[in-house]
């Protein structure tokens, strides 16, 4: 297995999050998502893009060799993937 991480979606909405990791589970693909837990980090409130300025987007990540599969996974889902 590659151990390379390639990011396949980025975005602050909370809505997406949520329907991201559900695709995702859905097809059995192992991801790693960066920044959920602090978007509302030292009260400083989102973007309009959804995101905190210090911390910027969350980043779903998965290996390489699963990033067609999960892309096809997000199909429809937001437009910035």
């Amino acid at each position: 297995m590659n151990d390379d991480l390639v990011t396949i979606l980025q975005t602050g909405d909370a809505v997406l999050i949520a329907m991201a990791k559900a695709a995702l589970d859905g097809q059995d693909i192992r991801y790693v998502v960066q920044g959920d837990n602090v978007q509302d980090f030292k009260g400083m409130g989102r973007f309009p893009g959804g995101y905190n300025v210090l911390t910027g987007p969350v980043r779903f990540q998965v290996a390489a060799e699963d990033a067609e599969r999960a892309h096809d996974a997000l199909a429809g889902i937001g437009d910035d993937h």
